[in-house]
């Protein structure tokens, strides 16, 4: 697979990117010493400089657009005027870009796209920003959230589908770090639906069975859905009941829906 990264900075994506075998073929960015950085460590890479001077049909197409834009103003330490601000506007660049690509070569490329930025996105504008974000991904509206933006969800069009996801650095890599570096990401899959795949990995806690048994059930077994029958990719502890949770959704009981997946403060 191939690989364009956007605001390219020191060339972490890129990084990332040979880590697992995709190769980056050309990269976005205009302040001088990352360039040179990341041209001493991937010396093959074309760089293209300024993003507000690209066009699509002047790039050679990839199967990865990476791009983490400017975040000065959705953090707390700018100014916190969002998309309005002259920095983290260019957001708009990438997404621009990323549609001529896809025009230009008849829907075939980039197939993935990766966005990264800070937790504030989730606030500015009165978090209409990050509603904005998700609907330049997806072309269409979508509604807000009621109080706050989850820290992980999905979105799945005709054709397409993206995820997003809050990580944090600290449990990431070596060294640790020894403060939180939260960062949201979302990962795009204009190509089918894969995206929830990329960016959630569950863990098999099906394992550790001692933990499994010490729970103490007082409800009903019957009407059980446990990981088998999902092929293992539910990493429940407490199987959920299914007639409460579809019974919950079909009649919009939040309270209902929840209580499905066992009682509070229980693992599942």
């Amino acid at each position: 697979m191939t690989l364009g990264s956007l605001f390219d900075g020191i060339g972490v994506f890129p990084l990332a990117a040979r880590k697992v075998g995709i190769k980056t073929v050309w990269a976005s960015e205009i302040d001088k010493n990352a360039i040179s950085i990341s041209k001493r460590h991937f010396p093959d890479v074309e760089h293209l400089g300024d993003i507000t001077e690209l066009k699509a049909k002047d790039i050679k197409p990839v199967d990865i657009i990476t791009f983490g834009s400017p975040c000065q103003n959705f953090s707390k330490a700018g100014d916190l005027t969002g998309l309005r601000g002259e920095k983290s506007s260019l957001f708009y660049q990438a997404i621009r870009l990323i549609k001529e690509m896809r025009c230009v070569t008849n829907g075939e490329y980039p197939t993935f796209a990766i966005w990264e930025n800070v937790m504030g996105a989730f606030v500015s504008g009165d978090r209409l920003d990050f509603r904005t974000v998700l609907e330049s991904f997806s072309s269409t509206c979508l509604p807000m959230p009621e109080s706050k933006w989850a820290n992980a969800g999905v979105v799945r069009g005709r054709e397409f589908e993206f995820s997003w996801r809050v990580l944090d650095a600290q449990y990431f890599g070596e060294p640790k770090l020894l403060q939180r570096r939260k960062r949201i990401f979302i990962v795009c899959d204009f190509g089918g639906f894969r995206s929830h795949k990329i960016l959630y990995k569950p863990e098999n806690l099906l394992e550790n069975t001692e933990i499994i048994r010490s729970i103490e059930d007082k409800d009903t077994k019957s009407n059980r859905r446990h990981s088998d029958k999902a092929g293992r990719k539910i990493p429940n502890i407490r199987p959920f009941q299914d007639r409460k949770m579809r019974g919950g959704a079909k009649r919009r009981n939040k309270t209902l829906f929840r209580n499905s997946f066992g009682k509070p403060n229980e693992p599942f």
